[in-house]
């Protein structure tokens, strides 16, 4: 991929995402409505909102709770505001709403919720708290690449049988062609708002709206983290799966899975490419030699990020002899580097780097860089600027180095 000037927000593309999170949970038997049942501490609604930090570009949310339920609403408003602050500008609207007597119905009020401008749209249920985020991405931008309605799916291990009224067997199902669907599933925006604008019955899911109005659907691999809570033995489990990734995820001194990264990476500067540096594109200076387009700022943040989670590091995931990455922006390392932690189960915290140069000026653009790399990585990130005082390969202006420091939690 050839470095370019990064796409501007109003024209990326807008995910919207509609969670569902209205039902009573009376199977739960929890005494509230089950996204608001506490998992390790907090509501499974703010596990179901972290789960979209992972998405790419523009994304807004609706929120479907339970109608007329006052301190649910202001609880879904506070933890939509706290869990989704680290997209910034890129969540370009949020809203909660009044669910409806019927799944359906909430979803329908969601949708009426979001932006017009969303060109694909996935529906979550906030009781599939676990969800990966890595996998939230996956639906969305599957349906961006087929066209299609997306759902993630498991294959039926069970042996199933069909019975009568009585429960007598009449036989055994062949299981070969049968899987278990989850969410999020994902549609065309356009789509999915006329197959509901038109639908007369209550389907089970989303897809089945969907595919009753014409929709063509296919499937791509669930994940067995995405199992939907609605027994005690579920939340149960789901507080077993959760202790023990924030137990893997301790440290020495057993801190609550917190773990911190360091970058640094160094490159000359040679007369023939463009000068990208932290995201940003400086016309007129000497750009920075390497396999890729140079960004040192970019390159330094991912081997943090990447440290911190022990993934190994920039080498190792984007060698120099795969052509993929040959020109590559760093934006482009970045933007891979977050699905591989997200798939891992890592949430990015925060992160801040430093640039070592004299050329380009960089100080007038730190609050741009840190605007552009904040978007990428999904997470707050502080950039700041230094020289050093005219020692070293920096100091000759012979080239550009950076250094980077990443929090990140799993």
């Amino acid at each position: 991929m050839i470095a370019a000037a990064p796409v501007p927000a109003s024209a990326a593309p807008c995910t919207g995402v509609v969670v569902v999170a209205a039902g009573s949970g009376t199977r739960l038997g929890a005494g509230a409505p089950k996204a608001f049942v506490e998992l390790a501490g907090e509501p499974l609604l703010a596990h179901a909102l972290r789960s979209l930090l992972a998405l790419p570009g523009r994304v807004a949310v609706a929120v479907a709770v339970p109608a007329g339920d006052a301190a649910r609403r202001a609880t879904a408003e506070a933890l939509v505001a706290g869990e989704l602050a680290p997209l910034g500008d890129r969540l370009v609207a949020s809203a909660c709403v009044d669910g409806g007597a019927s799944r359906t119905a909430s979803v329908a009020a969601g949708l009426a919720a979001l932006p017009d401008e969303c060109d694909a749209v996935l529906v979550h249920d906030a009781a599939r708290a676990l969800a990966p985020a890595g996998l939230v991405a996956e639906v969305a931008g599957a349906v961006r690449a087929t066209g299609a309605g997306v759902v993630p799916a498991l294959p039926v291990v069970d042996t199933l049988k069909r019975v009568d009224a009585a429960g007598g067997v009449l036989g055994t199902a062949d299981r070969d062609g049968l899987r278990a669907v989850q969410t999020p599933q994902g549609f065309p925006a356009a789509g999915l708002r006329a197959a509901y604008a038109a639908a007369a019955d209550e389907a089970t899911d989303d897809a089945g709206t969907f595919a009753a109005h014409g929709g063509a659907v296919t499937t791509i691999a669930g994940d067995p983290l995405a199992f939907k809570v609605t027994t005690p033995a579920d939340l149960a489990q789901a507080e077993r799966l959760l202790a023990e990734r924030r137990a893997g995820g301790m440290g020495a001194s057993g801190g609550a899975g917190l773990r911190v990264g360091v970058g640094t990476d160094a490159h000359a500067f040679d007369d023939v490419s463009p000068c990208w540096l932290a995201g940003l594109h400086f016309p007129g200076e000497r750009g920075l030699s390497g396999h890729s387009d140079g960004d040192t700022a970019s390159h330094a943040l991912v081997d943090a990020l990447l440290g911190a989670a022990g993934l190994g590091d920039i080498g190792s995931r984007f060698g120099t002899d795969d052509p993929r990455y040959a020109n590559a922006s760093g934006e482009t390392f970045l933007a891979a580097t977050r699905e591989i932690l997200a798939e891992a189960g890592f949430r990015i915290r925060s992160a801040s780097v430093q640039v070592i140069a004299r050329r380009p000026r960089f100080g007038e653009r730190l609050a741009e860089a840190a605007e552009t790399l904040t978007a990428v990585v999904g997470a707050p990130v502080s950039v700041s600027a230094t020289t050093t005082d005219g020692l070293g390969f920096t100091g000759r202006t012979e080239g550009v180095a950076a250094v980077a420091v990443a929090l990140v939690e799993g």
